[in-house]
């Protein structure tokens, strides 16, 4: 007769417990970094914030990127969109005749939380 001890560590015990951990530690990270915050900042090409300057978010739509909001930067060339629920999406900065490139932004799942590491450098 098998003891207990060995029926609860056997692989047919030990497998599915651990992929409920994994399950379970994964939706608990999902429900504390889902706010769909997307953050940033805006420098020159000096690598000056910028006031003012206008950041465009655009998510995938299918097969194109519709622009699905915008919003300005503070004195600091800081930024903030929330309630982002597309995981992918692109971002880029205008300010009169200059801008940056799009960047585009993968997320993991739906309306997770990022600040971007690199700014969005505008460009003449």
């Amino acid at each position: 007769m098998t003891s207990w001890r060995a029926v609860l560590l056997s692989r047919f015990v030990v497998v599915p417990v651990a992929i409920a951990v994994i399950v379970a530690a994964w939706n608990i990270y999902v429900s504390l970094h889902a706010h769909g915050v997307l953050a940033g900042r805006v420098v020159d090409a000096a690598g000056r914030p910028v006031d003012g300057a206008t950041v465009v978010l655009f998510a995938h739509d299918f097969v194109t990127q519709v622009e699905k909001a915008r919003t300005s930067t503070d004195a600091d060339g800081n930024f903030h969109f929330g309630n982002n629920a597309s995981h992918l999406v692109q971002l880029q900065a205008l300010d009169g005749t200059a801008a940056s490139p799009r960047v585009t932004i993968r997320l993991w799942f739906r309306g997770q939380d990022r600040v971007l590491q690199k700014p969005l450098g505008l460009r003449p």
